[in-house]
């Protein structure tokens, strides 16, 4: 039986391709350009940050992200960055009686911007805030720590193999697999041992029902 359910952001969540297009546009590159180096980075087994690293070397997001902020363009997750499935998926579950989280690795203002929307979860946090990242099994360790029910009843719904399914599974944790943004055409077909794959989160409450 799936008690719990907790949910990644990025490409689960949360459709990116605003965010990073903003840093695209305060970058100086064309938004197309930024996305082609974000997938390059990604195709070399990289993570989003070479792909800053290449447009300006030396790039502290930190400070970047102060300016921003300064300059009134801040870096800031909206209501119309979520996903169309997600809020309505969101609530489904916590109709049904399931306790429901995000977790993710996320900066703390994410989380801030998160809670913010006033989502019906019982749970916001992020790497950030944990002081540690996926896929650092204590991550995986913390969500069990935080969620009121054993590893084997939370099912842990992330976009990427190596950093959501494998990791989560070596905690005890169910997993499924969301096969939308890059990683979808990335992982050709690797679900990592997944025990449910979603082309998207609509479909999801009513497999959760049926565990029950």
């Amino acid at each position: 039986m799936v008690r719990a359910v907790v949910f990644d952001v990025g490409e689960t969540l949360v459709d990116e391709s605003e965010l990073f297009g903003g840093w695209a546009d305060w970058l100086g590159v064309p938004r197309h350009t930024f996305s082609a180096l974000i997938g390059a980075a990604i195709a070399r087994g990289g993570g989003f940050g070479e792909a800053f690293e290449m447009v300006r070397p030396g790039f502290d997001f930190r400070v970047e992200d102060r300016l921003r902020e300064e300059a009134g363009v801040p870096d800031r997750l909206r209501e119309e960055d979520l996903y169309p499935d997600a809020r309505a998926c969101l609530q489904e579950l916590h109709d049904l009686g399931v306790w429901v989280g995000i977790a993710g690795n996320q900066p703390a203002r994410a989380g801030q911007d998160l809670r913010s929307l006033r989502l019906p979860v019982d749970l916001v946090a992020t790497s950030a805030e944990w002081g540690v990242s996926k896929p650092d099994l204590g991550f995986f360790e913390r969500v069990v720590t935080v969620v009121p029910f054993p590893a084997e009843e939370i099912l842990y719904v992330g976009d990427r193999v190596e950093r959501d399914v494998i990791p989560a599974k070596k905690v005890g944790l169910r997993t499924a697999l969301l096969r939308r943004g890059p990683w979808a055409y990335l992982q050709d077909g690797d679900d990592g041992g997944a025990d449910l794959w979603l082309d998207g989160l609509a479909a999801l409450p009513a497999w959760i029902a049926g565990q029950h």
